[in-house]
C-alpha cells in the first residue's frame, strides 16, 4: 500500500488522477493532503477543511470487476466502510444521505466524491475522495456540518483514522469482488437517512413534494413512494432531500 503525504494541494483527487495517467498505479494507493486550496465536493462544490485537522484524501482503487452499469456500487461499498470506520469511533446515529454524504446526530460528517477512469466504455479504476472532519470544532455557515471531535469529545490522530478506513476500504471492496452485490445493497439500504418517513423533496423545477424513501434501485437512483402509492426513482441531480 502506497501512501504518498502531502503538507498543501489543490486537490488531492486531480493529484491522483495526474498520477494515474502518467503511470500504472497501485492498488489502494492514497493520497493524503494537510491542505486543500480547491477540494472539491459533489456537483462542483467546494469542501472546506482548516489545515492538518482533518483527513482529507484520495484513494485509487482497481475495479476490474465493475461494470459501468453496477459503478454506484463503489459509492455504496465506500460509504459502509466510512460508516464501520466511524462505528469503530464510537460516533452516535450514523447514516448515509443519499447519495453519499455521511451524517452522524443528523450533522454531515463526511462527504465522499468518486470519479472512476473508463476506458473503452470498461472501468479501470476509480479515484475515491474523502473529506472527513476530524478534529476541526468550528464550521463557519455550515450550520449542518460537525466532527468526529465534536460528536465523542475526543481528538483523533488522522493517520490512526485513515488506517481504520483503509482496513475497511478492502473488506468491503473484497466482498464486491467476490459478487456480494445483494448484501451490499442491502447494508447501504439499511444505513439511508430518513428511510421509511415522511420527507420533503424539492425536484430539478423547485417543485416541493412529499414521500418516503424506500432505497436504490441497481443504478443507485433513489426509489421514493409518493403519496399516489407509486414508487418514482430519481437521479441524484433530479431531487433534493430537503427534511
Amino acid at each position: 500500500m502506497n501512501i504518498i503525504k502531502l503538507n498543501a494541494i489543490d486537490s488531492s483527487n486531480s493529484y491522483l488522477r495526474m498520477l494515474c495517467s502518467k503511470k500504472t498505479i497501485e492498488d489502494l494507493t492514497v493520497v493524503v493532503a494537510k491542505h486543500q486550496t480547491n477540494g472539491r465536493g459533489q456537483m462542483g462544490t467546494v469542501w472546506q477543511a482548516e489545515q492538518g485537522k482533518n483527513l482529507t484524501c484520495s484513494v485509487f482503487k482497481q475495479n476490474d470487476c465493475v461494470s459501468i452499469d453496477n459503478q454506484f456500487y463503489i459509492s455504496m461499498v465506500s460509504s459502509l466502510a466510512i460508516i464501520k470506520t466511524l462505528q469503530n469511533f464510537q460516533l452516535p446515529k450514523l447514516y448515509v444521505k443519499w447519495p453519499n454524504d455521511i451524517l452522524s446526530e443528523q450533522k454531515k460528517i463526511c462527504g465522499i466524491l468518486i470519479e472512476n477512469i473508463i476506458k473503452n466504455n470498461d472501468i479501470e479504476g476509480s479515484v475515491i475522495g474523502i473529506g472527513l472532519n476530524v478534529n476541526q470544532t468550528q464550521f463557519r455557515h455550515l450550520p449542518q456540518a460537525s466532527s468526529i471531535l465534536n460528536l465523542t469529545g475526543r481528538w483523533y490522530y488522522t493517520d490512526e483514522v485513515l488506517s481504520a478506513l483503509l482496513k475497511n476500504l478492502k473488506h468491503y471492496f473484497l466482498q464486491l469482488n467476490h459478487g456480494k452485490h445483494a448484501s451490499i445493497k442491502r447494508a447501504y439500504e439499511a444505513l439511508l437517512f430518513r428511510k421509511n418517513k415522511p420527507s420533503t423533496f424539492k425536484d430539478v423545477n423547485g417543485k416541493m413534494f412529499s414521500g418516503y424513501i424506500k432505497g436504490v434501485n441497481e443504478n443507485g437512483n433513489l426509489q421514493v413512494l409518493l403519496e399516489d402509492g407509486l414508487i418514482s426513482e430519481y437521479a441524484f441531480k433530479e431531487i433534493q432531500l430537503l427534511y
